[in-house]
């Protein structure tokens, strides 16, 4: 018996499948913990900047097989491309049964608008540099990789796990500096052309705020990864929610006790579903 998460949409970028620093055996028992509606892909699922034939393990060939079986169960998926898959730009427009590939997607969520892409525009060393991003995207598998023997390491003397890389970042100035500035660039833009909420992924930060301006507000989101911080974002019950796999594991979408818009019946069904496991009859012996 398989305990499932009903969602309206959920979201997840950045996971880099082929690349030594993906995560996939999470990121399946994830996939495999909800039921949404919708699925956005927000970029940089597929790494085809690192791709190599000689490293593309079972565990990430289960990912792409249990995002197509959930499209096959009605489940529509939707895969916005970014920097990493950016081969995949020009099948933009393609649908294969509930699965389409779109540059950039926006949603009605209950009255209000949400607008979906990668966020790779607005990075200039991709813009103006692009061998200077791939440069720097090697250098990040290397610190991951070496992440792991680490956090191996650390998990043998019972101590805490931690991110390298995310310690490398948070300690340059110029790289806080730089996501400040693609969150309000983002956001701004958002806000001006009338957007409630604003999705991206591709800095590998986790985040939900609201940005106001004097022309208004948005929500600005970011899906995080699933290299370093293992997170997704979900929506449902009107409401958003950062998933964090550490932490919340199979936790329930919390609900507010005084929302009264939602019915009983439905908060009932939208909490958890049960999938029961069809149990092959035993054979019988033939004397």
């Amino acid at each position: 018996m398989t305990i499932k998460r009903k969602l309206e949409l959920a979201v997840i970028s950045d996971v880099h499948l082929g690349t030594y620093g993906c995560q996939a055996k999470p990121l399946l028992t994830y996939l495999n913990s909800i039921a949404p509606k919708i699925l956005i892909l927000n970029g940089d699922i597929i790494d085809t900047w690192h791709f190599k034939k000689r490293y593309f393990p079972k565990s990430h060939l289960k990912v792409i097989k249990k995002i197509i079986d959930m499209a096959a169960h009605g489940v529509r998926v939707i895969y916005i491309t970014g920097n990493h898959d950016e081969a995949f730009r020009r099948f933009a427009g393609t649908e294969l049964g509930n699965i389409s590939i779109v540059n950039k997607q926006v949603l009605d969520l209950d009255g209000k608008k949400a607008w979906f892409f990668h966020g790779d525009i607005f990075d200039v060393s991709i813009k103006h540099a692009k061998w200077l991003a791939k440069l720097g995207g090697y250098g990040y598998d290397l610190l991951t990789v070496l992440n792991r023997y680490i956090n191996w390491g650390l998990d043998k003397m019972g101590k805490e796990r931690f991110s390298l890389s995310k310690k490398v970042k948070n300690g340059v100035k110029n790289a806080i500096k730089f996501i400040k500035n693609y969150e309000t660039e983002i956001a701004h833009l958002a806000i001006e052309n009338g957007y409630d909420y604003v999705v991206c992924g591709h800095i590998h930060q986790p985040k939900m705020e609201i940005i106001e301006t004097k022309n208004g507000k948005t929500m600005y989101l970011n899906s995080g990864d699933w290299i370093e911080n293992f997170t997704a974002l979900e929506y449902q019950f009107k409401r958003w929610k950062i998933y964090h796999f550490d932490e919340d594991k199979l936790a329930p979408f919390s609900v507010n006790e005084d929302d009264d818009s939602l019915d009983m019946q439905d908060l009932i069904a939208a909490i958890t579903i049960v999938e029961q496991e069809v149990k092959r009859p035993k054979k019988e012996k033939i004397d």
